[in-house]
């Protein structure tokens, strides 16, 4: 039995008279084609739908917003790549109409539409709640670190700069005391010339007045770090994976892990980011309640308080930071609150009654104590404040108290969060090869953060539903 054999290349072959002949019904390209054409993109803040009276005539912005989504679903998003792929690709040779626009023409128009780009991810998503592909009562919500277009060395914080001037003057200080001794040295001596240690010298100064410069821009501006490559990009120091990046946050749906909104932020922590997103999710989704689960990075008291006010009922476990715990001594949470009587039981059973009211960094904090502690068996075991211990109360601690009653309640749903929104993620980073972004600034990076998601969101519905039937639904 011989391998199964190729046909020969002078055999004369008829091609197909339709170039549509080449792609098969369920082929996704047929829904990207109808999905862009179907947009109103003037309305969505696409430049130059309008042909200009003069000039060349340029490419239709839904060409190559065509271009693009194809791309960002398969593994293309260099312009350049996307230049390659349509001349060759028979997908992109129909889906473009034999359309062959240049890397720079690729390029600029993602420049250019930056901020319309997440409409058209708003736009899929309101059709994916047309199709009741969004289950409207749970969602997930993470936020994950993308590398950026700057390298950790070409980003600097107060301390990084105060050292490396240091260092720089450490060093012009050596090069003058060898230009003072260079006359000295013998003519066989492999050192540096005056001339050379001149020009060393005049570079260190410029680079010293840099960074002057960029340590006084940070004074004057009150951030904390700078970025030389990317100056929205930020050091993300509890992401060992991502020196400098961004932090995309995204809300996940739980029916068929869909994104329902994202956002790009340079914030380096989660801590501030629960209700944006979350408020975010529910007005998309136009429900009047909905649940929200989130890790312990999310914890924050007035975000936890925002959402309840918005009517989010958030699940989010508490991290424990007691500094008391770390000492080996009783954590807060051994002390039980008795609303009654506004007072907090010990481990001991004595009673810790309100004290006095300030505020604290903006927060309205109750303190509580009791004068039993002098003469308590458990002190030791409880604190080493000679005056007794103390608990603090924030004047909104009851929706707290709540939310850890939920969390306990519902080991089961906390544990479901990472099966929501981590797998999109992973997806993104890994199978789709996006884990890093090519373009600089905030908001182009969102306008790649955008093609991403959508991208996703749109290989999912394919596979939930089908091309044929999208198409269908679509008209």
């Amino acid at each position: 039995m011989s391998h199964i054999a190729g046909a020969s290349r002078e055999q004369q072959v008829l091609f197909p008279e339709v170039l549509d002949d080449y792609i098969a019904e369920e082929n996704p390209v047929r829904f990207i084609d109808a999905f862009v054409d179907s947009l109103d993109l003037d309305a969505l803040g696409f430049r130059r739908v309008q042909p200009a009276a003069t000039g060349r005539p340029a490419y239709h912005p839904g060409d190559i917003l065509k271009l693009y989504i194809y791309g960002y679903m398969n593994r293309l998003r260099s312009s350049r790549r996307l230049e390659q792929e349509a001349h060759r690709n028979v997908e992109l040779l129909w889906l473009l109409r034999k359309l062959h626009p240049d890397f720079k023409t690729i390029a600029d128009f993602r420049k250019d539409n930056a901020k319309a780009f997440k409409q058209v991810f708003r736009a899929f998503a309101l059709l994916c709640k047309e199709w009741e592909l969004f289950g409207q009562e749970l969602v997930a919500i993470d936020g994950t670190k993308f590398k950026a277009v700057n390298s950790k060395r070409r980003n600097f914080t107060k301390a990084k700069l105060t050292e490396t001037l240091q260092r720089i003057d450490a060093y012009i200080e050596q090069y003058l005391h060898d230009l003072d001794t260079a006359d000295a040295e013998e003519a066989e001596c492999q050192k540096p010339t005056a001339e050379a240690l001149r020009e060393k010298i005049r570079q260190l100064r410029e680079r010293k007045g840099r960074y002057e410069g960029l340590m006084r821009e940070m004074e004057r501006t009150g951030q904390s770090q700078v970025s030389l490559t990317d100056p929205d990009s930020r050091a993300m120091p509890k992401s060992p994976k991502v020196d400098v990046g961004y932090n995309a946050q995204v809300a996940v749906d739980d029916k068929h892990q869909l994104f329902v909104v994202q956002e790009v932020t340079n914030a380096v922590t989660d801590v501030d980011q629960l209700s944006g997103i979350a408020i975010q999710a529910k007005e998309a989704l136009e429900v009047e309640r909905i649940k929200v689960v989130a890790d312990m990075g999310y914890y924050h008291g007035e975000e936890l308080k925002a959402c309840e006010e918005a009517g989010i009922e958030p699940y989010v476990a508490k991290p424990l930071t007691s500094a008391n715990r770390k000492l080996g001594l009783y954590g807060k949470e051994q002390f039980t609150y008795e609303p009654e009587h506004d007072c907090y039981r010990c481990p001991a059973g004595q009673a810790l009654t309100f004290r006095f009211a300030t505020v604290e960094l903006g927060r309205h904090i109750r303190y509580y104590a009791t004068t039993a502690c002098r003469a308590c068996t458990l002190k030791e075991r409880c604190t080493r404040n000679k005056g007794g211990r103390r608990i603090t109360r924030w004047v909104h601690e009851h929706i707290l108290e709540q939310l850890q009653q939920r969390v306990e309640a519902n080991p089961a749903l906390m544990k479901r969060r990472k099966q929501i929104v981590e797998h999109p993620f992973g997806t993104i980073k890994h199978w789709h090869d996006q884990g890093y972004f090519l373009m600089k600034g905030l908001e182009k990076v969102r306008a790649e953060f955008s093609l991403s998601t959508l991208a996703y969101n749109l290989r999912r519905v394919v596979t939930i539903l089908g091309v044929p039937h999208m198409l269908r639904a679509l008209t």
